[in-house]
């Protein structure tokens, strides 16, 4: 097993093999995995990626849409640096393989909350297990990138007041040890399983932020859950709830209390198009005036055959585990579950308050 390399990643989604297939290839990257590869919270993202892609659209609405959805909280600066970079990141995602779902006009783009118009690039209703699947196939290839699988990050080593690896458990034997990096980075995911219920798999328990803190590197928002509002109220999978994506309600779904009413409209003026937060504190409302423990989503507007197109696994699931009956369109049960938004403050290029750490 390699101990030494150029650059050393604590973590294996999105992020990390993004960041890990976009460097040179002369650099020596090693990737740690803290299950296997193909295991992590990006491949259970359903919706899609939000870009400023269509005729209609520009980056100065998308802007607009993230800072009122942020209430007050973004930092606009970086939200122009990362909107600006959508569209190239899902022509760059098209070059790796990933088959977006296309219609006449190219791709097909849905709606989601806080979105004043379709702007989410998507793969039916599995986008990220497609484009986990995609970039996999394109690790696999780079003869420069190390997979170690379960391998768990433990601490930072530091030297000289910067940071030159980590130290790292073998979750097979039990054994220790130091891997050496130039650079080292985090992005190890978060802290979903202090919950309960959470839409996040059984890895996502903080390892990253606890290591920053550890190490005296800055940390922030540790206040911050954000609770996806629709997540199956049903026992959850493997310590994970299902999540139903906000595209759904982008579709045409409506979200009904336990008297069948609506009521989202009473909330907001967007109803169930509303950013995250507000939905699900409007949901969280409606449940505590109900003897329910849940609200449920109705897409019957939609035929049936929409929604087997659109949302095939989410169908899937509702029917074979809601008994909803032929169509599963409407009466979902739904309840708010967590997510996490903290993790480390950084600048433009993802350096942290720590020489040599990225995250």
């Amino acid at each position: 097993m390699q101990t030494d390399c150029d650059v050393l990643i604590a973590g294996n989604g999105l992020a990390a093999l993004t960041l890990a297939l976009s460097l040179p290839e002369s650099f020596r990257i090693v990737i740690l995995c803290k299950n296997r590869l193909d295991d992590t919270a990006s491949r259970h993202a359903q919706g899609g990626i939000a870009a400023a892609w269509s005729g209609e659209d520009d980056i100065e609405k998308h802007v607009a849409d993230t800072l009122e959805a942020g209430a007050g909280l973004c930092n606009e600066a970086a939200v122009r640096t990362i909107l600006s970079q959508g569209k190239p990141a899902i022509e760059w995602l098209l070059a790796q393989g990933v088959a977006f779902d296309q219609n006449n006009n190219g791709l097909h783009l849905t709606r989601e909350g806080g979105h004043t118009c379709r702007r989410i690039a998507h793969v039916a209703d599995y986008t990220g297990e497609a484009v986990m699947q995609s970039l996999i196939v394109q690790i696999r290839r780079r003869p420069n990138i190390r997979v170690y699988e379960r391998q768990m990050a433990l601490d930072v080593q530091t030297e000289s007041g910067a940071a030159c690896g980590l130290t790292v458990l073998d979750c097979r034997t039990q054994e220790t040890y130091n891997i050496r990096a130039r650079h080292t980075v985090l992005a190890g995911g978060g802290l979903g399983q202090i919950y309960a219920s959470t839409t996040t798999p059984p890895e996502c328990t903080g390892d990253a932020i606890a290591m920053a803190i550890r190490a005296g590197c800055a940390v922030e928002n540790l206040e911050f859950i954000q609770f996806h509002p629709t997540g199956l109220a049903r026992p959850s999978e493997n310590g994970r709830t299902f999540l139903i994506s906000e595209a759904v309600r982008g579709e045409g779904g409506i979200l009904t209390n336990q008297s069948g009413e609506r009521f989202m409209p009473h909330y907001d003026r967007r109803a169930e198009l509303a950013p995250r937060d507000i939905v699900a504190r409007a949901i969280a409302a409606e449940i505590s005036k109900q003897t329910q423990d849940f609200v449920s989503l109705d897409i019957s507007r939609q035929p049936a055959e929409f929604v087997r197109r659109h949302f095939p696994s989410i169908h899937r699931h509702c029917l074979s585990q809601c008994g909803l009956g032929h169509h599963a369109t409407r009466h979902i049960p739904f309840a708010p579950f967590n997510t996490t938004p903290a993790g480390h403050p950084t600048d433009p290029g993802g350096r942290t308050s720590l020489p040599q750490l990225y995250a």
